[in-house]
C-alpha cells in the first residue's frame, strides 16, 4: 500500500496470545519496507520481483486463507461513489468503492491479482458491484493524475473500463514517460480502442477532468484514506467498513460473504 498504510484490523480474543507476537513483527517489518520503498521509489534497489515477495511474505505473517480469523475493524461509516465507473449491477447488495492510482504497484497487484477473481465469483453474479474512484499520490506518482484523467476521458466516451485496464497492463511503458510522449502514449490506448481521437485529445488537452479527479482525491482524505488502494465495503443502508492495502483475495472473499448473509 502506498504512502502511509493504516492496516485497520482486529483479531478476536481467543486467537490473540497465538497471533501477537507474528503480528509485531509484521509490523515492525512492514514499517521497514514501506519506508525504504517510498525513499528509493526511482533507483534500482527495489524491484517489482522484491516488491511482491515483501508483500506475500507480511500477508502469510497475518493469515490469509480462507480460515484466518483477521478481520477489518468493523466501523460503518457513510461513503459516497459520487458519478464514477461502476462494474457491475447498480443494485447489487453490497458495493466495494476503491480509492486507488493508476501508478501504485500495490494497486497494480490488486488489479492482477484480486479484482479478476471478486469479478468472476461477485460482480458477474450479481452479488457486488465496483466502483472506482481516483486516489493519485502525485508526490511520489508524476504521471497518475494524467493517467487518471486519461480515463475519465474514455468515460466520456463509454470506454472507462477497457481503458482502465490498459493502464494497469501496461504501467511499465508509461509510468516514465514525460508530458508529449506520455500523451502519445495514452492516445494509442485510444486507438486501439476505436475511441474518437480528437475528442479524446481535446480532452486530455483541456484538463477537463482535473476538478472530478481533484474531488475525489479529497473526498478521499474525507473519508480516511491515507494511502492507495483503499476500500470501502458495504452498503448505503449499514454503511461502509474500511479496508486499507491490497489485501489478497480470501480477505475479500472473507468480508463480502458475512454481508451477503446478514
Amino acid at each position: 500500500m502506498e504512502e502511509e498504510n493504516t492496516n485497520n484490523i482486529m483479531i478476536k480474543k481467543s486467537t490473540f496470545t497465538g497471533l501477537i507476537i507474528a503480528l509485531t513483527a509484521v509490523i515492525a517489518i512492514s514499517a521497514f519496507f514501506a519506508g525504504s520503498y517510498v525513499s528509493d521509489f526511482n533507483s534500482d534497489k527495489v524491484t517489482q520481483s522484491d516488491l511482491d515477495s515483501a508483500v506475500a511474505k507480511l500477508e502469510s505473517k497475518i493469515g490469509t486463507s480462507p480460515q484466518s480469523l483477521v478481520q477489518p475493524n468493523i466501523q460503518p461509516i457513510r461513503v459516497s461513489v459520487d458519478d464514477d465507473p461502476m462494474k457491475g449491477d447498480p443494485n447489487a447488495p453490497i458495493t466495494i468503492i476503491e480509492f486507488s492510482d493508476y501508478e501504485c504497484p500495490f494497486c497494480g497487484r490488486f488489479y492482477s491479482n484480486t479484482l479478476p477473481l471478486i469479478e468472476e465469483n461477485y460482480i458477474n453474479t450479481g452479488k457486488v458491484n465496483f466502483v472506482y474512484r481516483d486516489f493519485p499520490i502525485q508526490s511520489i506518482h508524476p504521471n497518475a493524475v494524467p493517467a487518471a484523467m486519461a480515463a475519465e476521458c474514455a468515460d466520456d466516451q463509454g470506454m472507462f473500463w477497457p481503458f482502465h485496464d490498459m493502464i494497469f497492463e501496461n504501467k511499465d511503458s508509461w509510468a516514465g514517460l514525460k508530458e508529449v510522449n506520455l500523451s502519445k502514449e495514452f492516445e494509442q490506448y485510444a486507438v486501439v480502442l476505436g475511441l474518437n481521437i480528437e475528442e479524446f485529445n481535446l480532452c486530455l488537452e483541456s484538463n477537463k477532468h482535473l476538478d472530478e479527479v481533484r474531488n475525489d482525491l479529497q473526498d478521499g482524505r474525507n473519508y480516511g484514506v491515507d494511502g492507495t488502494p483503499g476500500f470501502f465495503i458495504g452498503n448505503n443502508e449499514n454503511g461502509f467498513i474500511k479496508v486499507s492495502g491490497a489485501k489478497p483475495y480470501p480477505i475479500f472473499e472473507q468480508i463480502l460473504d458475512e454481508m451477503i448473509s446478514q
